[in-house]
């Protein structure tokens, strides 16, 4: 096993690079929120100019994936461009539901730029002991 170590007050040369191209991917993925009510968990995503047809929403294994692809649409007829702030390309998010998530009714809703999930909780009681009966012989 390796084992990272550091001596004295200087941090490694390397370490500012360690995670970088998981910053990257953080910084272009869509701003999201989640939060949970008594009945239900709710993700929104911040998907500015990208259509329903565009987005693809998922469940698998207690994890929601959402990914899609924001197109650039540009003529450029005679036009000088001096700067271009928006993104464009394709994006991905995962979220890993809780034990009590009932991801076979998640519903999807798109309005305004926003795609809102809402996972119902399971009503039944989940991941609580359970005793076991020994039997003889």
């Amino acid at each position: 096993m390796v084992e990272k170590s550091q001596s004295g007050f200087w941090p490694s040369v390397y370490e500012p690079m360690l995670n970088f191209g998981q910053r990257v991917a953080d910084w272009l993925s869509p701003a999201s929120d989640a939060s949970a009510s008594d009945n239900a968990y709710h993700i929104t995503l911040e998907l500015p100019g990208v259509t329903e047809s565009d987005i693809d929403v998922s469940v698998h294994d207690g994890v929601v994936t959402v990914k899609g692809e924001k197109t650039q649409e540009r003529e450029e007829k005679g036009d000088t461009w001096f700067f271009s702030e928006r993104q464009y390309g394709a994006f991905s998010r995962t979220f890993r539901l809780p034990a009590d998530a009932d991801g076979d009714r998640l519903e999807a809703h798109l309005k305004d730029g926003v795609l809102s999930l809402s996972v119902p909780k399971r009503t039944e009681a989940t991941g609580e002991a359970k005793k076991v009966a020994i039997k003889r012989g």
